[in-house]
């Protein structure tokens, strides 16, 4: 069978706005190449300014190293244990590797799909009474939806556990009208290619104390000791964003708005169009939280319906995706402790996501539902 040659809709690309070009070219005329330079303390600004909440901005060169930063800067060592959300990117665990620590993974429950309260406080529970009490909890905004913030925020303060919020989907995304990035000990964001902004590659990492953000901007640009020649105490990092990468970011926050209510709209669309569909269900958003949809994702009735509208999208030039595969569930951490309920397995066997771009028009969005509705009518 042919593949199509339809035009191309990508699950979610990048989408410029008139003004990026602009800070990038200004960083080219004051050969402002270097990593650091207006752009990336005017980005870091900007960042502040929208969040709120009297968080400091550092922008890096990856939401990765920023989680792998703030690891560091909680004090995670070698054989210390963190509990990480299961349901989720590689990139929320493999940083605890780095450092020589163990991830515990912790599954999903049904309401946001993210790191279930009932059982972190179990796991904590479990490997306090093992001695092995763990150091950090990491829990995502998967796809833009908060996760249970009052819950989890309460089990970080009655185990003295502090949370690291993984908010690299969830820019524009908010909970009891307060933006996420803003509730963690230390929050990342991430502005990769796929994201609801892009700096092509990059990554912030945020907190309200100000000593935390000035250690990661010194463990970011490889531990330089204030002297005039160059001598290192600590072993750094090569992890600060670039001027020019930064100068798209600053253009990026300009239609953050805009992009934030694209997404929205898409997931709308998708909704009034298949929920009628037996079989396709949509997650609502819970009472005070508020989504900014980055990627809109279906739940249909089987594994066997999941891969039938997969791949008749594919056959016509439509990437979709399934949901994250578990981290309990991939090789390279077979060997790692996990507190598990089954929802994260089932939502990857059968949840999809559907392209998601605030760069689609309506013609992009009927094309896709008229599949699915013929397909499963």
């Amino acid at each position: 069978m042919e593949t199509t040659t339809q035009k191309k809709i990508w699950l979610s690309s990048p989408h410029m706005g008139d003004t990026e070009q602009g800070y990038v070219e200004e960083a080219f005329r004051t050969n402002w190449i270097a990593p650091l330079g207006p752009n990336v303390s005017g980005f870091e600004k900007d960042i502040e300014d929208y969040i709120g909440s009297n968080v400091q901005v550092a922008c890096l060169s990856s939401g990765t190293g920023a989680i792998h930063l703030a690891l560091e800067l909680l004090g995670v060592g070698l054989e210390d244990e963190v509990l990480c959300q299961s349901f989720t990117f590689a990139a929320s665990a493999n940083p605890i590797t780095y450092l020589g620590a163990k991830p515990i993974f912790i599954d999903s429950e049904l309401d946001t799909w993210n790191i279930c309260p009932e059982l972190l406080e179990e796991a904590i529970i479990d490997r306090m009474s093992l001695g092995k009490k763990p150091k950090a909890i990491i829990a995502v905004h998967l796809y833009g939806m908060p996760y249970k913030i009052d819950e989890v925020l309460q089990i970080s303060k009655k185990y003295d556990i502090p949370v690291i919020e993984d908010s690299a989907e969830a820019l524009g995304s908010l909970y009891k009208e307060t933006k996420c990035g803003s509730f963690g000990d230390i929050a990342i964001l991430s502005f990769n290619g796929n994201k609801i902004i892009t700096t092509s590659g990059g990554g912030a990492l945020l907190s309200k104390d100000k000593e935390i953000r000035d250690r990661a901007v010194f463990l970011a640009t490889q531990a330089r000791d204030n002297e005039p020649h160059y001598q290192h105490s600590n072993i750094g990092y090569n992890y600060r964003m670039s001027n020019v990468l930064a100068g798209i970011g600053r253009g990026q926050m300009e239609v953050l708005p805009e992009r934030v209510s694209a997404r929205r709209n898409n997931y709308l669309f998708y909704k009034e169009n298949l929920s009628g569909i037996s079989g396709i269900e949509f997650l609502e958003e819970p009472t005070g939280s508020y989504s900014n949809r980055w990627l809109t994702c279906v739940l249909t009735s089987s594994f066997e319906m999941r891969e039938r509208i997969r791949t008749a999208l594919d056959h016509e030039n439509i990437e979709s995706r399934p949901l994250w595969k578990p981290m309990h569930l991939q090789p390279v951490f077979k060997d790692d402790k996990s507190y598990t309920n089954g929802v994260s397995e089932n939502l990857f066997r059968r949840g999809l996501c559907l392209p998601s771009g605030s760069n689609m028009d309506q013609e992009d969005l009927i094309r896709i539902c008229d599949i699915i509705k013929n397909l499963l009518r």
